[in-house]
Protein backbone atom coordinates (compact mmCIF):
# COMPACT_ATOMS: atom_id res chain seq x y z
CA UNK A 1 0.00 0.00 0.00
CA UNK A 2 1.39 3.41 -0.96
CA UNK A 3 2.07 6.01 1.70
CA UNK A 4 3.13 9.62 1.21
CA UNK A 5 4.97 11.99 3.50
CA UNK A 6 7.05 15.11 3.76
CA UNK A 7 9.83 16.17 6.13
CA UNK A 8 9.41 19.81 7.18
CA UNK A 9 12.84 21.39 7.76
CA UNK A 10 14.19 24.86 8.37
CA UNK A 11 15.33 27.29 11.05
CA UNK A 12 13.25 27.79 14.16
CA UNK A 13 10.47 30.32 13.62
CA UNK A 14 10.13 29.71 9.89
CA UNK A 15 6.51 28.63 10.32
CA UNK A 16 6.82 24.88 9.89
CA UNK A 17 3.54 24.00 11.61
CA UNK A 18 0.84 23.54 8.98
CA UNK A 19 -1.77 20.98 8.01
CA UNK A 20 -4.25 19.72 5.43
CA UNK A 21 -5.93 16.26 5.37
CA UNK A 22 -2.95 14.67 6.97
CA UNK A 23 -1.36 12.69 9.75
CA UNK A 24 0.76 15.11 11.72
CA UNK A 25 3.91 13.72 13.39
CA UNK A 26 5.77 16.05 15.75
CA UNK A 27 9.45 15.07 15.93
CA UNK A 28 10.56 18.10 17.96
CA UNK A 29 11.09 16.95 21.56
CA UNK A 30 11.27 20.58 22.71
CA UNK A 31 8.09 21.83 21.04
CA UNK A 32 5.49 23.51 23.24
CA UNK A 33 2.98 25.46 21.18
CA UNK A 34 1.02 23.89 18.34
CA UNK A 35 -1.52 25.35 15.97
CA UNK A 36 -2.76 21.79 15.43
CA UNK A 37 -2.56 18.93 17.90
CA UNK A 38 -0.11 16.25 16.69
CA UNK A 39 -1.50 12.83 15.81
CA UNK A 40 1.81 11.33 16.94
CA UNK A 41 4.18 13.17 19.27
CA UNK A 42 7.81 12.27 20.04
CA UNK A 43 7.29 13.87 23.46
CA UNK A 44 5.21 10.83 24.41
CA UNK A 45 8.45 8.87 23.97
CA UNK A 46 11.08 11.34 25.16
CA UNK A 47 11.35 15.07 25.88
CA UNK A 48 14.31 17.41 25.65
CA UNK A 49 13.60 18.82 29.09
CA UNK A 50 13.86 15.39 30.73
CA UNK A 51 17.08 14.56 28.87
CA UNK A 52 18.74 17.85 29.85
CA UNK A 53 17.71 17.40 33.49
CA UNK A 54 18.63 13.72 33.85
CA UNK A 55 21.80 13.63 31.74
CA UNK A 56 23.16 17.14 32.28
CA UNK A 57 23.27 17.88 28.54
CA UNK A 58 22.78 21.22 26.80
CA UNK A 59 19.99 21.86 24.28
CA UNK A 60 21.91 20.69 21.20
CA UNK A 61 23.45 17.64 22.86
CA UNK A 62 20.09 16.76 24.38
CA UNK A 63 18.38 17.01 21.02
CA UNK A 64 20.92 14.69 19.42
CA UNK A 65 20.36 12.19 22.26
CA UNK A 66 16.57 12.36 21.72
CA UNK A 67 16.98 11.40 18.08
CA UNK A 68 19.44 8.63 18.92
CA UNK A 69 16.83 7.29 21.37
CA UNK A 70 14.14 7.52 18.68
CA UNK A 71 16.30 5.50 16.29
CA UNK A 72 16.59 2.83 18.98
CA UNK A 73 12.80 2.76 19.35
CA UNK A 74 11.50 2.96 15.78
CA UNK A 75 8.51 0.80 16.68
CA UNK A 76 7.10 4.01 18.20
CA UNK A 77 6.75 5.32 14.63
CA UNK A 78 6.04 2.06 12.83
CA UNK A 79 3.08 1.02 14.98
CA UNK A 80 1.30 4.33 14.31
CA UNK A 81 2.20 4.74 10.63
CA UNK A 82 1.78 1.22 9.26
CA UNK A 83 -2.06 1.27 9.31
CA UNK A 84 -2.28 4.56 7.37
CA UNK A 85 -3.58 4.57 3.79
CA UNK A 86 -2.64 6.74 0.84
CA UNK A 87 -5.39 9.25 1.62
CA UNK A 88 -3.10 10.81 4.24
CA UNK A 89 -0.17 13.11 3.71
CA UNK A 90 2.14 12.24 6.61
CA UNK A 91 3.82 15.43 7.83
CA UNK A 92 6.99 14.98 9.86
CA UNK A 93 7.63 18.26 11.68
CA UNK A 94 11.32 18.47 12.61
CA UNK A 95 13.28 20.71 14.99
CA UNK A 96 14.92 23.86 13.68
CA UNK A 97 18.47 22.98 14.76
CA UNK A 98 20.46 22.57 11.54
CA UNK A 99 22.92 20.11 13.08
CA UNK A 100 20.39 17.32 12.58
CA UNK A 101 20.44 17.57 8.81
CA UNK A 102 23.77 19.12 7.94
CA UNK A 103 26.59 17.09 9.47
CA UNK A 104 25.14 14.37 11.74
CA UNK A 105 23.79 11.21 10.01
CA UNK A 106 20.69 10.93 12.22
CA UNK A 107 18.09 11.99 9.66
CA UNK A 108 19.50 9.79 6.87
CA UNK A 109 19.13 6.82 9.25
CA UNK A 110 15.53 7.84 9.99
CA UNK A 111 14.79 8.28 6.28
CA UNK A 112 16.19 4.80 5.60
CA UNK A 113 13.49 3.43 7.91
CA UNK A 114 10.64 5.61 6.66
CA UNK A 115 11.37 5.80 2.93
CA UNK A 116 10.78 3.67 -0.13
CA UNK A 117 13.67 1.34 0.64
CA UNK A 118 12.60 0.87 4.28
CA UNK A 119 9.90 -1.17 5.97
CA UNK A 120 7.32 1.64 5.95
CA UNK A 121 7.67 2.33 2.20
CA UNK A 122 6.70 6.01 2.38
CA UNK A 123 7.26 8.16 -0.68
CA UNK A 124 9.00 11.15 0.92
CA UNK A 125 10.12 14.62 -0.02
CA UNK A 126 11.80 17.30 2.07
CA UNK A 127 10.35 20.80 2.38
CA UNK A 128 12.84 23.37 3.65
CA UNK A 129 11.29 26.59 4.98
CA UNK A 130 13.30 29.81 5.19
CA UNK A 131 11.63 32.87 6.68
CA UNK A 132 11.40 35.78 4.23
CA UNK A 133 12.85 38.20 6.80
CA UNK A 134 16.23 36.55 6.12
CA UNK A 135 16.43 38.53 2.86
CA UNK A 136 16.80 41.78 4.80
CA UNK A 137 20.31 40.64 5.77
CA UNK A 138 22.21 39.13 2.82
CA UNK A 139 24.63 37.27 5.09
CA UNK A 140 21.72 35.65 6.93
CA UNK A 141 20.03 34.73 3.66
CA UNK A 142 23.18 33.11 2.26
CA UNK A 143 23.62 31.14 5.49
CA UNK A 144 20.04 29.89 5.19
CA UNK A 145 20.46 29.03 1.50
CA UNK A 146 23.69 27.17 2.28
CA UNK A 147 21.87 25.22 5.00
CA UNK A 148 19.11 24.33 2.52
CA UNK A 149 21.70 23.12 0.01
CA UNK A 150 23.42 21.07 2.71
CA UNK A 151 20.11 19.39 3.56
CA UNK A 152 19.49 18.66 -0.14
CA UNK A 153 22.87 16.95 -0.45
CA UNK A 154 22.72 15.02 2.82
CA UNK A 155 19.12 13.77 2.73
CA UNK A 156 19.09 12.71 -0.94
CA UNK A 157 15.33 13.25 -1.23
CA UNK A 158 13.17 15.18 -3.68
CA UNK A 159 13.38 18.68 -2.27
CA UNK A 160 11.15 21.77 -2.23
CA UNK A 161 12.55 25.05 -0.85
CA UNK A 162 9.95 27.50 0.43
CA UNK A 163 10.31 31.12 1.49
CA UNK A 164 7.69 31.53 4.19
CA UNK A 165 6.06 34.57 5.81
CA UNK A 166 6.50 36.72 2.69
CA UNK A 167 3.88 39.12 4.01
CA UNK A 168 6.37 40.26 6.69
CA UNK A 169 8.69 41.90 4.17
CA UNK A 170 6.08 43.79 2.15
CA UNK A 171 7.11 47.42 2.11
CA UNK A 172 10.59 46.51 3.35
CA UNK A 173 11.96 44.65 0.33
CA UNK A 174 10.93 45.56 -3.21
CA UNK A 175 9.16 43.00 -5.36
CA UNK A 176 12.01 42.86 -7.88
CA UNK A 177 14.60 42.37 -5.16
CA UNK A 178 12.51 39.64 -3.50
CA UNK A 179 12.21 37.83 -6.83
CA UNK A 180 16.02 37.81 -7.11
CA UNK A 181 16.27 36.07 -3.73
CA UNK A 182 13.55 33.59 -4.67
CA UNK A 183 15.23 32.73 -7.99
CA UNK A 184 18.62 32.40 -6.32
CA UNK A 185 20.00 35.03 -8.69
CA UNK A 186 23.27 35.64 -6.84
CA UNK A 187 24.52 38.37 -9.19
CA UNK A 188 21.41 40.47 -8.71
CA UNK A 189 21.27 39.79 -4.95
CA UNK A 190 24.88 40.92 -4.60
CA UNK A 191 24.44 43.96 -6.83
CA UNK A 192 25.71 47.00 -4.97
CA UNK A 193 27.30 44.91 -2.25
CA UNK A 194 30.86 46.15 -1.78
CA UNK A 195 33.72 44.02 -0.53
CA UNK A 196 34.94 46.91 1.62
CA UNK A 197 35.49 50.68 1.48
CA UNK A 198 38.88 50.37 -0.15
CA UNK A 199 37.50 48.06 -2.86
CA UNK A 200 34.70 50.30 -4.06
CA UNK A 201 35.26 51.53 -7.62
CA UNK A 202 36.15 55.20 -7.42
CA UNK A 203 36.16 55.25 -3.61
CA UNK A 204 38.19 58.18 -2.40
CA UNK A 205 40.93 57.94 0.18
CA UNK A 206 39.14 60.69 2.12
CA UNK A 207 35.99 58.57 2.31
CA UNK A 208 37.98 55.56 3.39
CA UNK A 209 39.66 57.57 6.13
CA UNK A 210 36.28 58.77 7.40
CA UNK A 211 35.06 55.14 7.51
CA UNK A 212 38.16 54.04 9.42
CA UNK A 213 37.77 56.95 11.85
CA UNK A 214 34.13 56.04 12.53
CA UNK A 215 34.91 52.34 13.06
CA UNK A 216 38.46 51.97 14.43
CA UNK A 217 40.08 48.70 13.47
CA UNK A 218 39.16 46.80 16.60
CA UNK A 219 38.38 43.22 15.45
CA UNK A 220 36.10 42.75 18.44
CA UNK A 221 33.69 45.51 17.39
CA UNK A 222 30.53 44.28 15.71
CA UNK A 223 30.60 47.21 13.26
CA UNK A 224 34.04 46.20 12.01
CA UNK A 225 33.10 42.54 11.71
CA UNK A 226 29.84 43.16 9.81
CA UNK A 227 31.18 45.96 7.60
CA UNK A 228 34.72 44.79 7.06
CA UNK A 229 36.18 43.66 3.75
CA UNK A 230 36.89 40.14 5.02
CA UNK A 231 33.28 39.58 6.05
CA UNK A 232 31.98 40.81 2.71
CA UNK A 233 34.47 38.66 0.82
CA UNK A 234 33.21 35.70 2.86
CA UNK A 235 29.65 36.58 1.80
CA UNK A 236 30.73 36.62 -1.83
CA UNK A 237 32.52 33.28 -1.45
CA UNK A 238 29.39 31.65 0.05
CA UNK A 239 27.24 33.23 -2.65
CA UNK A 240 29.60 31.92 -5.31
CA UNK A 241 29.35 28.40 -3.87
CA UNK A 242 25.55 28.54 -3.96
CA UNK A 243 25.64 29.84 -7.52
CA UNK A 244 28.15 27.19 -8.61
CA UNK A 245 25.91 24.35 -7.46
CA UNK A 246 22.81 26.07 -8.88
CA UNK A 247 20.50 23.99 -6.69
CA UNK A 248 18.73 26.50 -4.45
CA UNK A 249 15.62 28.36 -5.51
CA UNK A 250 12.53 29.11 -3.46
CA UNK A 251 8.76 29.11 -3.80
CA UNK A 252 7.02 32.04 -2.11
CA UNK A 253 4.48 31.17 0.57
CA UNK A 254 1.85 33.41 2.12
CA UNK A 255 -0.01 31.11 4.49
CA UNK A 256 -3.16 33.24 4.54
CA UNK A 257 -3.60 32.99 0.76
CA UNK A 258 -5.26 29.80 -0.42
CA UNK A 259 -3.71 29.94 -3.90
CA UNK A 260 -0.20 30.26 -2.44
CA UNK A 261 -0.70 27.26 -0.15
CA UNK A 262 -2.28 25.27 -2.99
CA UNK A 263 0.71 25.94 -5.25
CA UNK A 264 3.14 24.65 -2.62
CA UNK A 265 1.06 21.51 -2.07
CA UNK A 266 0.99 20.92 -5.83
CA UNK A 267 4.80 20.94 -5.88
CA UNK A 268 4.87 18.54 -2.92
CA UNK A 269 2.41 16.18 -4.62
CA UNK A 270 4.56 16.24 -7.74
CA UNK A 271 7.72 15.51 -5.75
CA UNK A 272 6.20 12.49 -3.98
CA UNK A 273 4.42 11.33 -7.18
CA UNK A 274 1.10 11.31 -5.38
CA UNK A 275 -1.13 11.48 -8.46
CA UNK A 276 0.82 8.83 -10.35
CA UNK A 277 0.05 6.29 -7.62
CA UNK A 278 -3.70 6.89 -7.61
CA UNK A 279 -5.97 4.25 -9.09
CA UNK A 280 -8.04 5.33 -12.09
CA UNK A 281 -11.56 6.22 -11.05
CA UNK A 282 -14.72 5.53 -12.93
CA UNK A 283 -16.54 8.70 -13.94
CA UNK A 284 -19.81 9.25 -12.07
CA UNK A 285 -22.90 7.89 -13.80
CA UNK A 286 -24.78 10.59 -15.62
CA UNK A 287 -28.53 10.52 -15.96
CA UNK A 288 -29.46 11.05 -19.56
CA UNK A 289 -32.68 12.65 -20.67
CA UNK A 290 -33.76 10.25 -23.46
CA UNK A 291 -36.95 12.19 -24.07
CA UNK A 292 -34.98 15.29 -25.09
Amino acid sequence: MSKFGTLILGPAGAGKHSRRSSFYVNLDPAAEDFEYAPDLDIRDLITLEDVMEEMGLGPNGGLVHCFEFLLENLDFLSSALEPLTDEYLIIFDLPGQIELYTHIPLLPALIAHLGRMGPLNISLCAVYLLEATFVVDRAKFFAGALSAMSAMVLLELPHVNVMSKCDLVKGVVGNRELKAFVRGDVDEVMQGEATGVDDLPGASEEGAEEQRAEFPMDPGRKENVMNGASFKRLNRAVAGLIEEFGMVQFLKLEADEEDSVGAILAYVDEAIQFHEAQEPREPPEMEQDWDG
